[in-house]
């Protein structure tokens, strides 16, 4: 009898159990799924051949960061403005520095940081903690000498949630998206029409929520070969955001929209610049 009634709470436990199982799987291939993390450097910021500033910073929850400060060039126009780049879900800063370059291009200063368990970053990312990242180095530039809203911040693909949370947070002088999805339950359905995403996620990254929130210009620069994240994730976007607001095309799949068309990068970027309006604040001093 003992033995039986053992056997029946063994059989109840793991039928209890079971749901907790399967929720922790599922979390776990959610987050493996959406952060991809490089620890290992691929490239050091000298690579580029220009001056640049390593730099440290703390968040509001204790976690510190590492990022790359690239100045503009002296005689710049644009040397007012810095462009904070969030990147994308994998590898790590090192693996930015060509998009720095193009941006550089532009005339404008470039703040490169990783997010929590990127690079030399401490910490392990998650949602929230991505947008507090995101915040202490918008602060960070604003330490440096930046007025708030002479920082741009220029979002890559998971990185354009995080740049339009931060300008719900924090003044901003506009917001770039690049290559960017709606949300993570949009991109996920589509990547895994196989798995109920919509009803299973806890990470959301909702752009295209947010939008209609954000009262600075807005500039979406996506392809239309983008076999990742199709066209129509910006079409959608575009249309949520506010005015003033521009679409404008990139080539190039997802991951190779530098070798495939940095001209136009460089391009739509320095001419949406232009459009911005004129922020009397001074340059920081270097």
């Amino acid at each position: 009898m003992a033995r039986r009634a053992r056997k029946r709470w063994r059989s109840f436990l793991a039928l209890a159990l079971l749901p907790l199982v399967l929720w922790l799987m599922l979390r776990w291939f959610e987050h493996a799924n959406v952060y991809h993390p490089t620890r290992s450097f691929w490239v050091r910021a000298d690579v580029l051949g220009r001056s640049y500033e390593e730099v440290w910073l703390t968040t509001r929850d204790g976690v510190r960061l590492h990022g790359w400060f690239f100045p503009a060039a002296s005689d710049s126009p644009r040397r007012h403005l810095a462009v904070l780049h969030c990147h994308g879900n994998g590898g790590n800063i090192s693996h930015r520095v060509e998009v720095a370059d193009a941006l550089l291009e532009t005339g404008v200063n470039v703040l490169l940081f990783d997010y929590r368990g990127y690079g030399r970053s401490a910490g392990r990312p998650g949602e929230e903690g991505t947008y507090l990242d995101a915040e202490a180095a918008h602060g960070w530039l604003v330490g440096r000498g930046f007025a708030a809203t002479s920082v741009v911040a220029f979002g890559e693909s998971l990185g354009g949630a995080v740049a339009a949370e931060l300008a719900l947070r924090a003044p901003l002088a506009g917001l770039v998206l690049q290559s960017t999805f709606t949300s993570i339950p949009d991109i996920g359905a589509e990547l895994f029409p196989f798995l109920p995403v919509r009803w299973i996620a806890r990470l959301r990254y909702d752009t295209h929520a947010k939008l209609p929130r954000i009262r600075v210009p807005v500039l979406i620069l996506h392809s239309r070969a983008d076999t990742l994240v199709s066209f129509a994730h910006a079409q959608r976007n575009y249309a949520a955001a506010n005015e003033p607001k521009q679409l404008a095309e990139l080539a190039g799949d997802h991951n190779d929209f530098l070798e495939a068309g940095r001209g136009r990068l460089v391009h739509a970027l320095a001419a949406w610049l232009e459009t911005l309006p004129a922020r009397p604040a001074p340059p920081p001093e270097h």
